[in-house]
């Protein structure tokens, strides 16, 4: 291939810009126009339930737009008019734009042909707990998924627990039947059923009480116009240029990888090789190298190099970050999740965000919203080596302040023992 080589710094603008970040935030009321234009850019809002300070899928928009109401978020993920669909196969569980519906319904076709008990067609892409599960529930209860559906379709939209047809459940002392999935993963068997019908599209995601989720039967919650199926090689091609704008210069397995979750939408490393050479004889990609990464690298034809003068507290799940090895590469920032560390083992605190200013990643915020006393608590704050305290202070104790009026609290408690954690506290 011919292409041109760019310097690390370039590729980090790059991706940035194509992540909205060097777009100015709004000087005036944030509407759901705004809201819709980033969620088009980035592509999916990726869900987790933790909550220590703010559920993750609100926290991608906080971080590009500043404060914005998260009611407006919730109508447009489950209200009435909703314009986003929560689906696991965007990256991990995320919520994604309702055009994306379409592009996925081959994937959906692929779990409702799936044959439990022979080997896994390559293009199924569903959470190990529903393969285990429906490897045994196929042998041990076959007729369960037709009674879960059936209850759903009389009773939606309910929990996968109300979903139950006939009250049978595991007790917490009874043995896992799959240990391979691990406790957290070891579904109840309806909840298996149910997932495996939102795997094949039959039933989708409606709302969320107290977070759980409600499900129903697809085409009672979803517009019929979004209901078409693409044919499979089009689909493919169109969530690889997604991933590609989104994410502006990128390599293959971060476009579309399996391994680890590191893609937006991962394929077998087969069809990816087939989609990204159909992209590059439509000048959709452009080949490229990046300094010091040895794989081979991708443009999107949109990608921009813009100047950057971000501000920003990043979700742990935000798109910008999520694949690490990719983050250290463009960043030399190398990060962890911490919340699954034994606390004597954790280096940088809890729910820890990196802070975002201009084009580098310059220090690890952790951050918790204690509600009860209304406060931003900061129990522990780390610079990057080299970048001066002074330097970072003042711009990371003005987005606090603003995270924190967002978030409905009074205050800003920082607690965080050191050089930082002093000079924020004096502001």
């Amino acid at each position: 291939m011919a292409e041109e080589t760019i310097s690390i710094s370039t590729a980090r603008r790059i991706a940035l810009t194509a992540q909205g970040f060097a777009d100015p935030r709004p000087a005036g009321r944030v509407d759901v126009r705004h809201l819709r234009r980033v969620i088009d850019r980035i592509g999916v809002l990726q869900v987790d339930s933790v909550n220590v300070l703010c559920r993750s899928h609100y926290l991608p928009l906080f971080a590009r737009l500043g404060p914005y109401s998260r009611t407006a978020l919730d109508r447009m993920c489950w209200g009435d008019d909703r314009e986003l669909f929560e689906f696991f196969w965007g990256h991990k569980a995320s919520l994604i734009p309702l055009s994306s519906y379409p592009l996925l319904r081959w994937r959906m076709r692929a779990a409702e042909r799936q044959i439990w008990n022979a080997s896994l067609d390559p293009e199924l892409a569903v959470p190990c707990s529903v393969v285990e599960g429906m490897r045994r529930l196929s042998e041990e209860r076959p007729g369960l998924v037709d009674d879960v559906l059936a209850t759903v379709t009389e009773r939606g939209p309910i929990t996968a627990g109300e979903a139950n047809p006939d009250g049978q459940r595991r007790r917490t002392t009874d043995p896992d039947p799959d240990p391979s999935t691990g406790r957290m993963w070891n579904w109840q068997d309806a909840k298996i059923a149910i997932e495996y019908l939102l795997c094949t599209g039959q039933v989708t995601i409606a709302g969320r009480r107290n977070f759980e989720r409600l499900y129903d039967l697809t085409e009672r919650v979803l517009p019929a116009g979004v209901l078409s199926e693409l044919g499979a090689d089009e689909a493919r091609r169109e969530l690889v240029r997604i991933s590609a704008r989104a994410l502006g210069v990128a390599t293959a397995r971060e476009l579309c990888g399996v391994s680890g979750g590191t893609g937006y939408f991962p394929l077998p490393t087969a069809t990816a090789k087939q989609v990204i050479g159909e992209l590059l004889d439509a000048g959709d990609l452009i080949p490229i190298r990046v300094e010091g990464v040895p794989q081979q690298s991708y443009l999107s034809s949109d990608a921009e190099d813009r100047p950057i003068r971000a501000r920003a507290l990043l979700s742990p799940f935000d798109s910008l970050i999520w694949n690490r090895d990719r983050t250290h590469r463009l960043f030399d920032f190398f990060y962890r999740i911490s919340i699954y560390t034994p606390a004597a083992q954790r280096v940088h605190g809890y729910y820890v965000l990196p802070f975002l200013l201009g084009d580098r990643l310059v220090a690890r915020v952790d951050l918790k919203a204690d509600r009860q006393n209304s406060a931003l608590l900061v129990p522990t704050v780390t610079a990057e080596p080299g970048i001066p305290d002074t330097e970072i202070a003042e711009p990371l104790a003005a987005e606090l302040n603003l995270m924190a009026r967002w978030l409905e609290l009074d205050q800003v408690l920082i607690t965080a023992q050191g050089n930082l954690g002093r000079a924020l506290g004096e502001l």
